[in-house]
C-alpha cells in the first residue's frame, strides 16, 4: 500500500491544507472516498489511518484532509495548536477548502493509471456530514455521497448557542475541549457568516436536490447529534439509503486516542458499508 501523510496543498492568500492518501500500487482504476471530519476534528483523530487503511486495502483510494482552520498546523496536524484559526473558521471556509481539495485530486490523479479521479464518494462526519451534503448538492464532481451521524441544520447549531448579544458585543465565545482542557474561541464572524450565506447553507434544501447515490449511517446511541436528525435526512431525500447501526455512539464506539490495532466492531461495520457503497455507485 501506498501511504503519503502530510501532503501540504498551498493556497494563494489562503491557509494551506494538508492531505492524507492511501491506496494500492497494484490496482487499477481505484475509485476515491473522500473523507471530512467534523467539528473539533481532525484527520488523524482516533482510528481514522485504521479505516483509511482498511478501506484501502478494498482496493478504493481513502483521502483524508484537515479544513485549514480546524485549529491544527502544517507542524502539527494533530489537535489544536492554533486556536486563533480554529476562532476564524466558518461553513463558507470548509466549502471552499473542500473545493480546493476536490481540484487537487484531479489534477493530481489526471494521469494516474492506479485511481479513478471521475469516480469520487464523498464521506463526511457530524459537521463534516452537513459540510459534505452542501458540497455534493452544487459540485458535479462528486458521484456519491455517505453521511456518518451527520447533522441536518447548521441554523440551530449557530444562533442558539448561548447568549447572541453578548457573542456580539465581546465578539467571541469559548467553547471548554472536555479532552484537551482548551478553551476554543470562536469568533462573532462565524455567525456574520452564517446569516450573509444561509440559503447556501441550508442542509434541508440542499439533501432534496442530490440525486447521485447517498447513504446515511448513524448510530442508534449517538447522544451528540441524535439519530432523529438521520431520519430528517433521509425524509427529505427518500431516494437515500438510511442503515442505522445498534448500540454505536457519536464515533461508532471508538476514541482518541485509539491504541487499537482493530477497528471498533461498530466502525467495522461502517467501513465494510463505505467499501461497499463506494465500489458499487
Amino acid at each position: 500500500m501506498k501511504i503519503k501523510k502530510n501532503i501540504v496543498l498551498n493556497r494563494s492568500n489562503k491557509k494551506p491544507i494538508v492531505i492524507d492518501t492511501f491506496y494500492l500500487e497494484n490496482r487499477l482504476n481505484q475509485p476515491i472516498v473522500l473523507f471530512a471530519h467534523g467539528y473539533k476534528g481532525f484527520k488523524d483523530w482516533g482510528p481514522w489511518n485504521l479505516m483509511a487503511e482498511t478501506i484501502a486495502k478494498a482496493g478504493i483510494c481513502f483521502i483524508k484532509f484537515n479544513f485549514s482552520h480546524n485549529g491544527g498546523t502544517i507542524e502539527n496536524p494533530i489537535d489544536f495548536p492554533d486556536l486563533e484559526a480554529f476562532g476564524n473558521n466558518n461553513y463558507t471556509k470548509e466549502l471552499d477548502d473542500l473545493d480546493n481539495v476536490i481540484s487537487w485530486i484531479k489534477e493530481e490523479f489526471h494521469q494516474s493509471s492506479n485511481i479513478h479521479n471521475n469516480k469520487i464518494c464523498l464521506v463526511g462526519h457530524s459537521r463534516g456530514g452537513g459540510i459534505a451534503i452542501l458540497k455534493a448538492s452544487e459540485d458535479t464532481r462528486i458521484n456519491s455521497l455517505i453521511t456518518l451521524a451527520s447533522v441536518c441544520d447548521f441554523g440551530k447549531r449557530t444562533a442558539t448557542t448561548g447568549d447572541l448579544n453578548q457573542w456580539r458585543e465581546k465578539g467571541v465565545k469559548y467553547v471548554l475541549n472536555g479532552r484537551t482542557k482548551q478553551k476554543m474561541p470562536h469568533y462573532y464572524q462565524f455567525y456574520e457568516d452564517f446569516k450573509a450565506n444561509e440559503e447556501r447553507l441550508h442542509i434541508k434544501s440542499a439533501m432534496k436536490q442530490i440525486e447521485i447515490p447517498t447513504l446515511i449511517i448513524h448510530g442508534d446511541n449517538d447522544t451528540s447529534v441524535s439519530i432523529d436528525e438521520a431520519k430528517e435526512l433521509h425524509r427529505w431525500n427518500p431516494k437515500s439509503e438510511l442503515t442505522i447501526i445498534e448500540g454505536a455512539d457519536h464515533v461508532f464506539n471508538t476514541k482518541h486516542p485509539w491504541n487499537a490495532n482493530i477497528l471498533s466492531l461498530e466502525l467495522e461495520k461502517v467501513s465494510r458499508l463505505i467499501i461497499s457503497f463506494a465500489s458499487s455507485k
